[in-house]
């Protein structure tokens, strides 16, 4: 098969599951050795169709020609038999064994005693890497990688396949500027190869940068698939989300007051030390830095959630005491986690349950759950945040990450706290769901809130922020006014 020619015919797919359609009759093609996006909100239908395409489910009609013939694939396994193959955003690596082993899992190349040819196992894990121009560890344990070298990890897993198609679902999501480069000067080396790239991202830029073609999936259709030069980002998020978006960063001003938090000389025993700001009411105050410089840390050492060894805290100029979560609770401050699968929400059970499980006071009668009242809590934020679900009975894991995001707002927005945390609140979200999460801020905001956002996305902290504060190597390195905002400001304290 030649540079060019269509090696991946998709025909007419449609998935239903209960009460949604997922897919309806999906069309497109994808060309050998392009790196071809895939876009659209959460929910339109990119990680279902994925999944079909793979064999986790089984289309209730249509199907696909891979490489000119038509594929039935029914398990992950064919599929990666054929040359299809997968890198998910949230990565399958066995922690506690070596690059070597994650790369040949479950497949070592074996002698004639039919003992494991370790030697054997690491010069082909070392080709491979060396095919990508990575200087890595094939004995390092992956518990030890940083979350870029893991993904390498993952893409040379997928390569061991020989596979000619790699589908990347939201690599960047958690990538630093620098590690962003190295994984597109990879997806650079495998389209020379020849191998096709299907690169799933929210990052408009990312789109711009790498992508030959793109494909807009709304609401489990087709909208259109065209060569990235003839659309521009104004245009291909209006056909994302079916609307004009307006301003990307829908920044609405708030009265700003008094000091809502302060916090003095913040230290913890591995990463922070002597770290100091302060958030006003009705301002939105950002955290900027490196992966690594702190930030995550230090709302959670506010929080309760990891232990300090020193520090003050005020809350509206009086020292408060704030040992654990449940003290912070006590206090109005609220964490919407970085992890919101891990740390927070309880994935196998429903919005009802996530939404009440900090606000039982509100849904109990008499000491006991009161289901009607729990019910209707879940539903005034479902209406509010406009979240996409059949019921208040979902559970979780069945949500979109946009809808997941939204029940753990859902879950603080209830208990009315006066000091709210955001911890990459937009992180693998779409565009349209991005601008909501924008706008409640800000409303917050206008109500007096204290909201802090950390974020690795230095536009949108420009684009909605009142301050930024920078962390480098566990401290404030600097803050930036909102008169002074540019990311050139701010990335020169958050390196020098």
């Amino acid at each position: 098969m030649n540079r060019g020619e269509v090696i991946l015919d998709i025909k007419n797919i449609t998935k239903t599951f209960p009460g949604v359609k997922a897919l309806t009759d999906v069309s497109f093609q994808v060309k050998k050795g392009s790196v071809h996006a895939l876009v659209g909100e959460n929910g339109a239908g990119k990680s279902t169709l994925i999944k079909v395409l793979t064999g986790v489910y089984k289309a209730d009609g249509g199907g696909f020609l891979f490489k000119g013939e038509e594929a039935h694939v029914t398990k992950p396994l064919e599929a990666q038999k054929l040359g299809l193959s997968v890198v998910h955003q949230e990565l399958k690596l066995s922690e506690t064994l070596t690059v070597a082993e994650n790369i040949f899992l479950g497949r070592p190349f074996m002698t004639k005693a039919h003992l494991v040819d370790w030697k054997k196992l690491r010069e082909e894990a070392r080709k491979l890497l060396d095919s990508l121009n990575v200087d890595l560890d094939v004995n390092r344990e992956v518990f030890r990688l940083s979350i870029a070298q893991k993904q390498i990890v993952e893409i040379c897993k997928a390569m061991s396949f020989q596979s000619d198609l790699l589908i990347m679902d939201e690599p960047s999501a958690t990538l630093t500027d620098k590690e962003l480069d190295c994984l597109f000067h990879i997806i650079d080396i495998l389209k020379k190869q020849g191998v096709t790239i299907v690169y799933i991202s929210h990052r408009m830029e990312e789109i711009f940068r790498i992508a030959d073609t793109v494909t807009i999936l709304r609401d489990g259709t087709h909208v259109a698939t065209m060569g990235v030069e003839e659309v521009d980002r104004p245009k291909l998020i209006s056909m994302m989300v079916g609307r004009e978006i307006g301003d990307e960063y829908p920044k609405l001003e708030s009265e700003i007051g008094d000091i809502a938090l302060e916090v003095k000389n913040l230290s913890t025993k591995k990463l922070l030390h002597d770290v100091s700001f302060h958030v006003r009411h009705g301002e939105i105050v950002g955290f900027s830095g490196l992966v690594g410089a702190g930030r995550t840390e230090t709302v959670r050492a506010v929080f309760g959630a990891d232990k300090r060894t020193g520090g003050e805290i005020f809350i509206d100029g009086k020292q408060v005491r704030i040992q654990s979560v449940i003290d912070a609770v006590k206090h109005k401050i609220a964490l919407a986690p970085e992890d919101r699968k891990q740390q927070g929400l309880v994935l196998i059970h429903s919005i009802n349950y996530n939404t009440s499980i900090v606000n039982l006071d509100q849904v109990c009668t008499g000491g006991f759950l009161d289901a009607k009242k729990e019910k209707a809590l879940a539903q005034k934020y479902i209406d509010m945040l406009a979240t996409a679900t059949p019921s208040t009975e979902q559970e979780v894991r069945l949500l979109s990450g946009g809808n997941q995001q939204k029940v753990v707002l859902s879950k603080w927005l209830a208990v009315d706290s006066d000091i709210l945390f955001f911890d990459e609140p937009t992180r693998g979200i779409d565009v349209g769901a991005k601008a909501e999460i924008y706008k409640l801020m800000c409303r917050l905001a206008q109500q007096g809130k204290a909201v802090v956002m950390i974020s690795s996305d230095l536009p949108e902290l420009i684009g909605i922020c009142d301050r930024i504060y920078i962390m480098r190597e566990g401290t404030i390195s600097g803050c930036v006014e909102r008169a002074d905002f540019s990311q050139e400001r701010v990335m020169e304290y958050a390196v020098s």
